[in-house]
């Protein structure tokens, strides 16, 4: 994924995408089985998402004793976990909790870095530095650990996990977004916005900022991917979400115990969560090559 966010990074970006050209990049993304597969993936776990207290078919936190740790059966297609809840039914509710975490977090990262890489590639200098002397001592720590140590500050918690896994994606947009700004500032267009005495705010946000959009789209959507794969790892540690939130991660965490004796409490989260991270990948994929201006006429 990195080599794909490089691969990214510094091309000039294409102008902002009106009625047929958004028309032109679906008819791209369309020629690209692996992308309408991802996107199809993706659909099914929105669907599931929002639909889950309509298609559980138990609570997914009734607990049965007496059912511990079954593998799948007729009543309960995926088995049942420690305490007996319905494993499918705590899946579908954990799709909920994971692609809030990948929203929240993009949220988090396009919010704060998107401005930051803005500023510090137009006015360069200072600014531009400082800026970015920060977001190499934040890459200087690998993602997951930075990510444990924000949590270890904050507190274990969903929402602390939120924050952290968001705060980890902050200097990736500030880096993609500067290398782009850096190119379109140089252009003919923004000269003349400069000459007609258009201020630095207006010429920022309303001329160059649409001119990144393309970068942003491709980097979000395989920064979801990150964010809902760091969320599971954060759980896994026991950082993450309560050990009764029906969370991917934390269920996996809780089933390593049992992987010999009832693999299918590891199996089925550990698919579900290769399953969305692969369909937002493959869907990032897809809108790189469909939005890369050098394929315009493709």
């Amino acid at each position: 994924m990195a080599e794909q966010t490089r691969s990214f990074i510094g091309q000039t970006p294409a102008a902002p995408a009106g009625r047929g050209t958004a028309r032109l990049v679906w008819r791209r993304f369309a020629r690209r089985p692996a992308a309408l597969f991802g996107l199809a993936i993706i659909l099914v776990f929105l669907i599931v998402a929002v639909g889950a207290p309509y298609i559980a078919p138990y609570d997914p936190d009734e607990a049965d004793f007496f059912r511990a740790r079954q593998g799948p059966s007729r009543d309960h297609w995926l088995g049942t976990d420690e305490l007996g809840r319905d494993v499918f039914s705590r899946l579908l509710y954990g799709a909920r909790i994971s692609l809030r975490i990948g929203l929240i977090a993009v949220g988090i990262g396009v919010g704060v870095g998107v401005p930051l890489g803005v500023v510090a590639g137009y006015y360069g200098g200072a600014v531009d530095n400082i800026v970015m002397r920060l977001v190499d001592i934040m890459l200087s720590f690998p993602s997951i650990l930075l990510a444990i140590g924000l949590v270890a500050i904050l507190g274990p918690g969903l929402e602390n996990a939120i924050i952290a896994v968001g705060v980890v994606a902050i200097p990736v947009y500030i880096r993609q977004v500067r290398a782009s700004v850096l190119g379109v500032k140089e252009l003919e267009f923004v000269a003349a916005a400069r000459a007609a005495g258009a201020s630095d705010a207006r010429i920022m946000w309303v001329h160059v900022l649409p001119q990144c959009i393309s970068p942003i789209l491709v980097q979000s959507s395989l920064q979801i991917a990150a964010a809902i794969l760091s969320a599971a790892g954060l759980g896994f540690l026991g950082l993450g979400a309560p050990a009764d939130v029906p969370e991917w991660g934390t269920m996996l965490a809780k089933g390593r115990q049992y992987v010999f004796s009832a693999s299918h409490l590891t199996t089925f989260p550990g698919l579900a969560i290769m399953l969305v991270v692969m369909g937002f990948n493959l869907v990032g994929d897809g809108l790189r090559d469909a939005l890369d201006p050098r394929l315009r006429g493709r």
